[in-house]
């Protein structure tokens, strides 16, 4: 390669610059963010002997955006690059602290002329597999601010509506099920549900989907809100209740959002080859399955042996050694939304696969606490899914947790 191309990215436009392999720089531009920008970027590294089989690499400190996905859709290898690793290299060049835009686009280019072997380009995935990590992604964010409205409610009817939280206490889902949400956005206030009746209580428990038990339900209802308990001053609670409706609209909307967009990823994810690979191991669905595709892509290049996968998902321990001193712990700097589908894959396992089980049980009785056995579980799995899908094959439990060979008794 004789040419390397550094971006410096912006709201509005991008600074360019182009380094030859001894540092020289060969042209610098300024782009606007739109298709005559990005016209204008092709033409130069045309210019400069970039090709369709010789691509000029790309250094940008993002991963995403528009100018990303046109790059890699015209074949350019792009290579990310952490905004604090820049200012690193930064420190080499300039130790005053200066900085500037085209600046910064030179340092992006001299990076990968010196240090090129030590970055990875962005995967190259399939469309599908991309259109799976936007919608995988996007209804883990939305678990995520469900979660978030879901605790938010609970701590203000606390202050005031204890009754409330009782009542849905024992019931699977809590105040975050439909029937709770349908009772409190008709009762927000202990007045007004203790004056509920037993026909409004029914209409409202089958306007929330409920289809059997619903007299019953409404009995346990009715007696629980009429119940005795303590009450701010009446203005106050007509205040917090209208409080509790503005949160109650937020936690409907997480609601609504986390189910569209999870029957929307598992449709996407059931259309990728690799959909049926994935399901076949034990405690994956469809939708933890396509929140593991979603950040290990289907780019079998992306990571060369199983160690790589361990790494990157956090299921590897690192080793800190100096001098006499040595110390193993837990990776802290990983994929978190991997880690966090491989702790919901590795829990199911445990109780889908006796080879998982035995394995976790192994794990705590040579003293590793909960998360460190599970944690070493899902790195078993990863190792069987990188296998799996490398050559094309299903689970299989015996050749994953082949039977322990337990010796005779002398």
């Amino acid at each position: 390669m004789d040419v390397f191309c550094g971006i410096d990215w912006a709201e509005d436009h991008h600074d360019i610059a182009l380094v030859d392999r001894d540092g020289g720089l060969v042209a610098r531009l300024r782009v606007s963010d739109d298709a005559a920008g990005l016209a204008r970027l092709l033409d130069l590294l045309a210019e400069k002997g970039d090709s369709a089989g010789d691509p000029v690499p790309v250094a940008i400190e993002t991963p995403r955006g528009l100018l990303v996905a046109c790059l890699r859709a015209a074949g350019r290898k792009v290579y990310p690059v952490n905004p604090m690793a820049t200012a690193r290299y930064r420190d080499r060049h300039s130790m005053a602290g200066r900085k500037s835009d085209h600046g910064d686009a030179v340092v992006l280019a001299n990076v990968l002329r010196t240090d090129l072997h030590a970055h990875r380009p962005l995967p190259a995935d399939s469309e599908l597999a991309q259109a799976v990590a936007v919608l995988a992604r996007a209804q883990q964010d939305a678990v995520w601010d469900r979660v978030a409205a879901h605790n938010k409610l609970r701590s203000h009817l606390r202050e005031y509506f204890p009754g409330f939280l009782a009542a849905f206490a024992a019931a699977k889902g809590g105040i975050m099920r439909p029937e709770a949400r349908a009772v409190l956005a008709a009762a927000a206030t202990p007045a007004d549900a203790a004056k509920l009746t037993l026909a409004q209580l029914r209409a409202l428990l089958r306007k929330a989907g409920r289809s059997r038990g619903i007299d019953a339900e409404a009995q346990r209802l009715r007696d629980a809100f009429r119940q005795e308990q303590m009450r701010q001053l009446p203005l106050v609670e007509q205040a917090m209740g209208r409080q509790t409706l503005a949160l109650l609209r937020q936690l409907d909307a997480a609601c609504q959002s986390a189910d569209d967009l999870e029957q929307a990823a598992v449709e996407s994810f059931n259309q990728h080859p690799d959909a049926g690979i994935i399901t076949s191991f034990p405690g994956i669905g469809a939708l933890t399955g396509a929140r593991v595709l979603a950040e290990i892509g289907d780019d079998r290049s992306r990571f060369q042996d199983a160690k790589g996968l361990k790494a990157y998902a956090g299921a590897a321990p690192v080793t800190r050694a100096s001098g006499k001193s040595r110390s193993v712990t837990h990776r802290r700097v990983k994929n978190n939304r991997l880690a966090a589908a491989g702790y919901i894959w590795a829990f199911s396992a445990i109780t889908a696969s006796p080879g998982a089980r035995d394995h976790y049980d192994r794990r705590r009785d040579a003293g590793d606490r909960h998360a460190a056995a599970q944690r070493n579980l899902f790195s078993r799995l990863l190792g069987c899914l990188h296998h799996c899908l490398t050559t094309g094959q299903h689970y299989d439990e015996a050749t994953a947790f082949p039977t322990r060979t337990i010796p005779a008794a002398a």
